[in-house]
C-alpha cells in the first residue's frame, strides 16, 4: 500500500497551498454567503443531531433498533426486561470526519445547470467548514479510477481549501482523460477506507452508487466501527428520461455509446422501471447496513436537503428517547 501519511516540509505546504487558494477559495466563499449563512440559522441546536462524537457519559437506556452499534448493548437490563436495550452517551463535540469520495467520471453527468460533482463539491465545502468552525478535524479518501489521495483529518479553513482543491484536480484530471478503465469499483475505496482511518470517526460516502456489484459486505463492516452516513448523488434524468426523440445515450465511465429513440413509450417505461428496481435495490441495501441516507439531486436546493436531513435524524433520536421513557413509565 502506498505511504499517505507522508509530510512534507512545512515551507513545501505553504507555498503548495498558495497555489490552490484561487479557484477553491472562490468555490468556498461562495458557500460560505450562499450557503453556510443561511445554515447557521436554520441548525441552531441542530449540531449535535448531524455529527455525534465519540464521548463516555451515560445518559440513557432505550430500546434496541436494527441500525445501533451491538457494542452498545447494556446486557444486564437487557436480561432483566427481556428486551435489547442499548446505552446512550453524552458524546463529546470534538471528532473526526472523513469523508470518502466517489470522484469517478459517472459523477461528472448533470441533465441541468449543475453536475452530480458540483454538488458533491458544495456538499463536502459545506459540511467541512461547519465541523472545522467547531473545532473537529476533517479528512478525506479521493477515488477516480482507484484511491488516488487520502488527505489526513485536520481543522482549519487552509484545510479546507486543500481538499476542495484536491477535488478540482480530480476533475482536471478526467477532461483529459474522456474515459476510465471500467466501472467503479466502490468495494475497494470501502475496504480502504476501513484501513486506513484508526479511531472510530463520522463517514460520509458521497458517492453515485454506480458501481460494480460487491459494495454492500466491506460498507457493513465499515458501520461497525464508524458512523456512516451514505451521501447519494444522482440527477432526475437518471430515473425518468423525457420525450426527446432520437438521441445519444454515452456510459460515462467506459465511453460506449448507442442511439435510443425515446418517442418509443415502451422504452420509456423500461427504463422508469428499471431505474425504480435499482432504486428500491440501493436503498434497502442502505438499509440493511444500518446506513442513514442523505439523497442529494442535482436540482436540489443544498441548504433544504441538509435541512431535511438534520430533521430527520431529530425525529429518529426523538423516537429513541420517547421509547426509553415508556420503558421507565
Amino acid at each position: 500500500m502506498k505511504s499517505w501519511w507522508r509530510k512534507a516540509p512545512a515551507a513545501a505546504n505553504d507555498e503548495r497551498l498558495n497555489a490552490e487558494a484561487g479557484g477553491a477559495e472562490r468555490a468556498l466563499r461562495r458557500l460560505e454567503w450562499t450557503v453556510i449563512r443561511r445554515l447557521d440559522g436554520l441548525l441552531q441546536g441542530d449540531y449535535r443531531t448531524l455529527m455525534r462524537g465519540t464521548g463516555l457519559d451515560l445518559a440513557d437506556l432505550r430500546e434496541y433498533q436494527h441500525h445501533d452499534d451491538v457494542r452498545h448493548i447494556d446486557w444486564n437490563v437487557t436480561a432483566r426486561l427481556q428486551t435489547p436495550h442499548v446505552r446512550v452517551f453524552t458524546e463529546d463535540r470534538e471528532m473526526s470526519a472523513w469523508f470518502v469520495l466517489d470522484l469517478s467520471r459517472s459523477v461528472d453527468f448533470g441533465s441541468g445547470r449543475r453536475a452530480k460533482r458540483e454538488i458533491s463539491a458544495g456538499f463536502v465545502g459545506v459540511l467541512a467548514r461547519l465541523l472545522t468552525r467547531h473545532g473537529n478535524r476533517v479528512g478525506a479518501l479521493v477515488y477516480g479510477t482507484e484511491l488516488e489521495a487520502v488527505i489526513p483529518p485536520r481543522s482549519g479553513r487552509r484545510h479546507v481549501l486543500h481538499l476542495l482543491h484536491a477535488m478540482e484536480r480530480r476533475a482536471d484530471k478526467f477532461e483529459a482523460a474522456p474515459t476510465q478503465k471500467g466501472m467503479t469499483r466502490l468495494a475497494d475505496l470501502l475496504k480502504s477506507a476501513a484501513t486506513l482511518m484508526p479511531r472510530r470517526s463520522t463517514v460520509f460516502v458521497v458517492s453515485d452508487f454506480l458501481s460494480e456489484p460487491g459494495w454492500e459486505r466491506p460498507l457493513g463492516h465499515l458501520v461497525q466501527r464508524h458512523e456512516v452516513i451514505a451521501v447519494r448523488l444522482f440527477d432526475p434524468l437518471e430515473l425518468d428520461l423525457p420525450d426527446l426523440g432520437l438521441v445519444p445515450l454515452r456510459d460515462a465511465e467506459t465511453g460506449e455509446q448507442l442511439w435510443v429513440d425515446t418517442h418509443d413509450a415502451g422504452f420509456r417505461k423500461r427504463f422508469a422501471r428499471l431505474a425504480a428496481e435499482r432504486e428500491a435495490t440501493l436503498r434497502a441495501s442502505l438499509a440493511r447496513a444500518g446506513v442513514d441516507a442523505l439523497e442529494l439531486s442535482t436540482s436540489d436546493d443544498l441548504v433544504e436537503a441538509i435541512v431535511r436531513f438534520a430533521d430527520m435524524r431529530k425525529r429518529r433520536t426523538r423516537i429513541g428517547i420517547s421509547g426509553v421513557k415508556a420503558v421507565a413509565a
